[in-house]
């Protein structure tokens, strides 16, 4: 009989949550729940709600985007997994083509425990993090110190940025 292998150790996970389509703020409200009943998983924070022009494709409406810290025992792959799941249940398409375009929720595994990752559809560090303060301010707000591979940590990332046009909505609703 061979005996059960431990649980893995938990590690801090950074998700990025953004939505401007429907009803953004209670959608990344709801989205929080899920993310906070995944197997293995605590939700630690959750950022402000914050107003952000749109990023890539400026010709639609501004987005409601947060973050949320987890700690985790979710590998990298599965956590994303259960990311595309809830953004699925939420009536998010993937497959529709359109590169940085309106949607009704996006989550993003922006970071993971400190580490780089390159597989088939996921690259941690997200690739763009350093350029999007959108994803930035919310992020730095709950975990400055969170290492951020090749960038040193959230914090040092954010200072090179410029935060401008990102409105608060105001305080974090409650997270348990």
């Amino acid at each position: 009989m061979s005996t059960p292998e431990p649980p893995q150790p938990a590690v801090h996970a950074c998700i990025g949550l953004g939505a401007n389509l429907g009803q953004p703020v209670p959608m990344l409200r709801r989205a929080a729940a899920e993310l906070a009943v995944l197997p293995g998983t605590r939700l630690q924070a959750l950022s402000r709600f914050y107003r952000t022009p749109a990023w890539g494709r400026v010709d639609q409406p501004d987005f409601i985007n947060a973050a949320a810290l987890l700690q985790t025992r979710l590998e990298p792959l599965e956590l994303l997994q259960h990311l595309l799941r809830i953004e699925r249940e939420a009536g998010r398409d993937r497959g529709d083509g359109q590169r940085w375009g309106p949607r009704v929720l996006d989550l993003d595994l922006l970071l993971y425990a400190g580490r780089e990752i390159d597989l088939p559809g996921l690259r941690v560090p997200h690739p763009h993090l350093h350029e999007r303060a959108f994803a930035l301010v919310p992020l730095a707000e709950i975990a400055a110190a969170e290492p951020f591979p090749g960038h040193g940590s959230v914090g040092d990332a954010l200072r090179g940025l410029d935060a401008g046009g990102i409105e608060v909505l105001g305080e974090p609703p409650e997270t348990q």
